[in-house]
């Protein structure tokens, strides 16, 4: 038996920068908006140098999208080394936690823990290094915190992999317990041939369907197409 589908998507929004070399953050959140997902992982959220600040305004998140910021220890922006977790209003916010990653640039990862319809569930936003050495051990530092964790909660991992192959390389690193869900083509967003952005979810749930979000709108707002799914949590 099933609960009721959760429509989850994730989204390297490139710092708000258009394939038309323009920065829009009112394009990027009209993107957020039509995904109509309960919830949205964002990479490339905030700005590269200085404190990072938001590359969204950050009074507006809401007010457009209807999704609501998990907290991250930032005071300028909405994500942590770029990744930013969003969730519609009716998801209570449990906490929100900023992950480290081992590499030598900065990266990290942005994990929530939510209730949904009286469910605890987990939900992490990466985005991961160039090099497959690295981000092979960063693929096991995710897991070694989920494993580490005193509670079995469902967890979905959701970013951008810069991962090309589909089930090889650091992506082996996900072995029993976990659904790898490739939606499709989703980089570069204008002649997308790279599988970059990818969900990973443990078994607690059933993969209904995936998609990549391929519009006018989002083949111009970022050079990444938002990917994304159904799942439904198994009733054990």
């Amino acid at each position: 038996m099933t609960q009721a589908p959760l429509r989850i998507a994730s989204y390297n929004m490139r710092k708000a920068m258009g394939t038309d070399r323009k920065r829009d953050p009112a394009r990027i959140l009209r993107v957020i908006q039509t995904l109509a997902a309960d919830i949205v992982v964002l990479q490339e959220a905030d700005m590269r140098l200085g404190p990072r600040p938001s590359a969204l305004p950050m009074d507006q998140v809401t007010a457009q999208t209807g999704l609501i910021a998990v907290p991250v220890p930032s005071e300028v922006s909405i994500g942590w080394h770029g990744n930013a977790l969003l969730v519609r209003r009716g998801i209570d916010i449990v906490s929100g936690e900023a992950l480290d990653l081992p590499t030598i640039e900065p990266r990290g990862a942005a994990c929530g823990e939510i209730v949904v319809e009286g469910h605890s569930l987990r939900v992490i936003g990466t985005h991961l290094d160039l090099s497959g050495l690295r981000r092979r051990d960063q693929i096991r530092s995710l897991l070694g915190f989920c494993n580490a964790c005193d509670r079995n909660l469902p967890t979905v991992i959701m970013g951008d992999f810069n991962q090309w192959g589909r089930q090889t390389g650091a992506m082996r690193e996900f072995a029993q317990g976990w659904h790898i869900v490739t939606p499709g083509r989703s980089y570069p967003s204008r002649q997308p041939v790279a599988t970059l952005d990818r969900i990973v979810a443990s078994t607690h749930w059933n993969v209904v369907s995936s998609d990549v979000h391929h519009t006018a709108l989002s083949t111009v707002a970022s050079d990444h197409l938002p990917v994304k799914a159904v799942l439904s949590l198994i009733k054990k």
